[in-house]
């Protein structure tokens, strides 16, 4: 595996977090109560810091192919997808339930953090 998968994903979640960050500012300002708005605005935010850390694990693996980047990459993208999916879908719908989801998307994000410093230690 080499970054490019990581690239071509980074970009599609940066140009997502930009759509869906300004559907957000101007769809839902009216709609969502304002506690909901900042969840939809929290799944925004991590969306895009994350997708800044798949182009730093492009980055890492191209200066040194250690595997614990690659999987750095994929625990980011699973853990936005399940952390920012279910703060998107909580803000949307109120189904508390989704709530109790978030936590886990959480830590794949840290399982994603870990598996980076681990890469660099070792590369």
């Amino acid at each position: 595996m080499n970054g490019k998968t990581f690239l071509a994903v980074g970009a599609i979640s940066g140009f997502l977090s930009v759509a869906i960050g300004a559907f957000g500012a101007h769809s839902l300002k009216t709609k969502l109560t304002p506690d909901m708005l900042a969840i939809f605005e929290t799944g925004v935010r991590y969306q895009m810091y994350h997708t800044l850390a798949l182009f730093a694990v492009t980055w890492a693996m191209s200066r040194s192919y250690e595997s614990l980047f690659a999987l750095s990459g994929w625990f980011f993208i699973l853990g936005t997808i399940v952390f920012s999916g279910s703060l998107y879908i909580l803000a949307l719908t109120s189904v508390k339930i989704w709530g109790a989801v978030t936590p886990a998307g959480g830590m794949l994000l840290l399982l994603g953090w870990l598996m980076f410093i681990l890469g660099a230690l070792k590369a």
